[in-house]
């Protein structure tokens, strides 16, 4: 899993085009959140089925790019309800990548409690 500990972390609530390239989602982060992509924060981004992540960060000399595709379940993701960003911990944004396993593995064991032997 990722670390982004210390650093900041801003959500896109909503969906995002995950067809935007390193230059597009800064132009996003600039322009629509007016935030400064280049201050060290992380941005993360999901796309409108949810099963799509980029995180956007810069590094002091670079933009790393990551993305992430689920092959099953989805992100659990909110909605832009009139806010274009959602401020989280580097905590909140392991626990909201890495929700989708705890789920898949919750139904695993449902299922496995349900067997008649």
């Amino acid at each position: 899993m990722l670390s982004f500990s210390g650093k900041r972390v801003f959500l896109a609530c909503g969906q995002t085009d995950m067809r935007k390239n390193i230059n597009r989602l800064a132009a996003i982060v600039e322009g629509s959140f007016k935030l400064d992509p280049f201050d060290g924060a992380v941005f993360v981004f999901c796309n409108r089925s949810r099963d799509r992540v980029k995180i956007l960060e810069w590094d002091g000399d670079g933009f790393w790019l990551y993305f992430k595709r689920l092959e099953k379940g989805h992100f659990r993701w909110p909605g832009s309800g009139g806010e274009q960003t959602l401020t989280l911990t580097d905590e909140e944004l392991s626990i909201l990548l890495g929700g989708t396993r705890v789920e898949l593995k919750l139904r695993r064991e449902e299922l496995i409690g349900r067997r008649i032997t």
